[in-house]
This record gives C-alpha cells, structure tokens and sequence, in this order.
C-alpha cells in the first residue's frame, strides 16, 4: 500500500512542476511509510548515512515544498519542534502528555461539528483540527512499574 502513496506522491510533485531529486524521493518515502510523525532532525537522522551531503536545512526546504502541495501537514502542539504527517485522508490525534508519542484515529462523525459551527454562525468553514490527550500504553505501564 504504501508503495502506491509513494507513486501517487511523486506523481502530485511532477505534475505541480516539483523536480524530484534523490533526497526529496527518500523524504517523502521515510514520510510515506512512517508512523510516528516524525520531526524534521528525526528525518535527517534517519537518512544521514544515505545522503551524508544533506544538511537539516535541506530536510526542512523539502518539507515546506511538500506542505505547499498538501501532501504534508505540520502538526505544531505548543513545544519547540513541529512534527510532520503524510496526509492520506482526514484523521485525528491522540497524543501521549509524558512522551509525545502520536497516533492516528479516525471518527467520521466529526465533519457534523463542521456542519453545525457553519449553520451557527454563517461561518465558511474550511478545516478543523482535533487532538485527544492522555497516557500511552508505554508509559502507563512504566508508572505502573514505579509505583
């Protein structure tokens, strides 16, 4: 499955003009197959040995190409450094509050909200985001070990 988001993203860049250069392919690639909504430093950490010339700087520019073409999204939560989602189709954020940890859920019922807060307030409404918080699995099962 992924391997056809791939194409499809590679083919969303061509046809906007984007040239596809060997570092913008395997950014796109550890972005397409991630799940962990990786942060820029993480991606350059990942693909450093592959591309020793690639600064963060370099993984940064792509990443503002990407967001420009709607095939990413950047996900900022009130800490230092964004984290970056490949978008495949509208879903939600359940974040871990003790390490960050993030992970996709989808509940269709949610585009009702939309519906409503136009109808309310004569609003066009063109997006809205929701994250959930609490505990991951992992750490709630190292407070319990602590205790």
């Amino acid at each position: 499955m992924s391997k056809v988001k791939l194409k499809d993203a590679l083919d969303t860049l061509k046809n906007k003009g984007v040239r596809i250069t060997p570092q913008r392919h395997a950014i796109l690639e550890y972005l397409v197959s991630s799940k962990s909504h990786p942060t820029a430093d993480e991606i350059y950490k990942a693909l450093a040995l592959d591309f020793p010339n690639m600064s963060v700087a370099t993984v940064y520019n792509n990443l503002r190409v990407f967001r420009g073409t709607g095939l990413v999204k950047e996900l900022t939560y009130g800490d230092a450094s964004s984290r970056f989602d490949f978008v495949t189709h509208d879903h939600y954020h359940i974040i871990c509050d003790d390490c960050g940890t993030i992970v996709d859920f989808h509940y269709p019922g949610l585009e009702e909200v939309e519906h409503l807060a136009s109808h309310v307030t004569d609003f066009k409404v063109n997006s809205h985001r929701m994250e959930v918080y609490g505990t991951c699995p992992a750490c709630a099962a190292k407070e319990v070990s602590v205790k």
